[in-house]
């Protein structure tokens, strides 16, 4: 079984390459989604998170309020770290538990994962590619103003509070240009994964 990484900036694609690639057959773990299974009520990293942030964090089901966590740890880099520290361990322990199920039922398979932070997390180590979806910042930027509704300032603060997307760029062993036509995105996804399965 081949582990392959995605990873990506803000607005730069990365969950359409992902739907292309699933599509052609690869398999999927989706760290955004594991992030938000393990920390739902009553989990360890939930308990973790209500202790660090308090129950204004939580919404009135109990549930903990994605948006509002976000707005905290969005400014402060240190809460951003604690977060990060107690959320990644369970997502690691989940992506790896799904691989070692993968690894049994379909050893042949291209495993992909999808992890917005796969540098930040390093958890590109032990990977034989990492798939890096670009788009320079400008057009991250305005796509980003068109897709949340917000002003350019706000567009350029979320960009830039991520790992710059030149630098995931130089980091990558393929890079998927997304700056153009989803046809020309999708051209590119599917000769890489031709290339990857031989």
């Amino acid at each position: 079984m081949q582990v392959i990484g995605l990873t990506g900036g803000i607005a730069t694609g990365k969950s359409t390459v992902s739907a292309i690639l699933k599509k052609a057959g690869a398999e999927i773990i989706d760290a955004d989604r594991i992030a938000r299974e393990v920390v739902k009520k009553g989990l360890p990293a939930y308990r973790e998170i209500v202790e660090n942030f308090g129950e204004t964090v939580l919404l009135s089901n109990g549930e903990i309020n994605r948006s509002i966590l976000g707005d905290l740890i969005f400014n402060d880099p240190r809460k951003k770290q604690l977060l990060n520290r107690i959320v990644h361990p369970h997502v690691r322990r989940e992506t790896n538990r799904q691989l070692k199920d993968m690894e049994k039922s379909s050893p042949d398979t291209i495993a992909v994962l999808d992890i917005p932070l796969l540098f930040e997390a390093e958890m590109h180590k032990d990977l034989s590619e990492v798939i890096v979806v670009y788009a320079p910042e400008h057009i991250q930027v305005k796509r980003l103003m068109k897709r949340d509704n917000i002003s350019e300032a706000d567009a350029v603060a979320r960009v830039r509070s991520q790992m710059p997307i030149e630098e995931k760029k130089n980091r990558a062993t393929i890079v998927i240009d997304n700056s153009g036509t989803m046809q020309d995105t999708r051209k590119q996804t599917l000769e890489i994964f031709k290339t990857l399965k031989g």
